[in-house]
C-alpha cells in the first residue's frame, strides 16, 4: 500500500521568529484543505509548530478555491492547498507570495465492493469514468471548487464526458470527508484522497477500485498571502510556518505519518 501521505525530498532550515511577536500577531490564520484535516495530519504539525516558536495557528477548512478566495480578501494568513493550476494564477495575480512545495499524495477512485460499473482492472482512470458514465452508476461529486474537485473535472474532460445534469452525477457540496460519507451511505463512487480514505476506510463501505495514473498525483504547497497587497497580514508567522513544513522535523512527521496504522 503507498504512503497515506507522502513527503517530498524537500528539506529546508528552521528559522526561528526573530523577537517576540506582539499580541495581535501571534495568531497564524491557515486556509486550508478538508483533506489535512480530516486525515489527522494537522492535528500532528500544527502542536509541534506552536510549541516550538509561540505562535497559535487557526485552522479554517475548506476546498482550495475557497482557502484562495479568502486569501484573495485578506482573511488568511497563509494557506496549505493542492490545486497548481489555482495557486499559479493566485500568485502571478500578486496574491500570493512564496509558494512551497510541502507534500504529496495521490486521489484513488472509491466505491462500493459490487462495483456494479466493472471499473476494477480498468487501465486509466479516464477509462474508469467512461465505464461509470456508461453504466450511469451514481457518482458523487464534491462540487465545491476544492482541488480534489479541480482533478476531477480534469479526469472527466479526459475522458472526454461532461457529466453534470445527468442524474447519475451528483454533487455534495461537502468537504472530503462527508462526501465519502454520502457515497458509501449511497453506495456510489467518488475520487478522494489517499490519506482521507485510509483514515475513514474502517467506518465507509468503500474499496479502492481505479488509481496509480500520473494525472492522479496529489501536491500540496504552502503560500503565504501577500503582506505587501495586505499590511495586516501575519508576516513573521506564515514565514515561520512554512518554514517548520519544510524542515527535516516536519518532513519526517509527514513521511511517517500513518504507518503505525495502516503499514504505509
Amino acid at each position: 500500500m503507498k504512503r497515506k501521505i507522502l513527503a517530498l525530498a524537500v528539506w529546508g532550515v528552521l528559522f526561528s521568529v526573530p523577537g517576540a511577536a506582539q499580541p495581535q500577531q501571534k495568531t497564524i490564520l491557515l486556509a486550508t484543505t478538508t483533506s489535512t484535516q480530516d486525515s489527522g495530519l494537522l492535528d500532528v504539525l500544527i502542536p509541534r509548530f506552536e510549541k516550538k516558536t509561540g505562535f497559535f495557528v487557526k485552522t479554517i477548512a475548506v476546498g482550495s478555491g475557497q482557502a484562495m478566495a479568502l486569501g484573495q480578501r485578506g482573511e488568511a494568513d497563509v494557506l496549505l492547498v493542492h490545486s497548481p493550476e489555482e495557486e499559479k494564477k493566485f500568485v502571478a495575480e500578486g496574491y500570493g507570495v512564496n509558494r512551497r512545495i510541502i507534500m504529496h499524495n495521490d486521489f484513488l477512485v472509491v466505491g462500493p465492493a459490487e462495483d456494479p460499473a466493472r471499473i476494477k482492472g480498468v487501465k486509466g482512470t479516464p477509462g474508469a469514468f467512461k465505464k461509470i458514465a456508461s453504466a450511469a452508476v451514481l457518482f458523487l461529486s464534491r462540487g465545491d471548487r476544492s482541488g480534489t474537485h479541480a482533478r476531477e473535472m480534469s479526469v472527466w474532460k479526459g475522458s472526454g464526458i461532461y457529466p453534470e445534469g445527468q442524474k447519475w452525477y451528483q454533487q455534495t457540496g461537502l468537504g472530503m470527508g462527508q462526501t465519502l460519507n454520502v457515497a458509501s451511505e449511497k453506495k456510489g463512487y467518488t475520487l478522494a484522497d489517499r490519506g482521507t480514505y485510509l483514515a475513514l476506510k474502517k467506518s465507509l463501505g468503500l474499496d479502492i477500485l481505479a488509481g496509480g495514473d500520473a494525472i492522479l498525483l496529489n501536491v500540496y504547497h504552502l503560500v503565504e498571502v501577500n503582506p505587501d497587497k495586505w499590511p495586516r497580514v501575519n508576516r513573521a508567522g506564515s514565514r515561520a510556518l512554512g518554514d517548520f513544513l519544510v524542515s527535516r522535523e516536519a518532513q519526517e512527521v509527514i513521511r511517517a505519518f500513518g504507518v503505525d496504522k495502516f503499514g504505509s
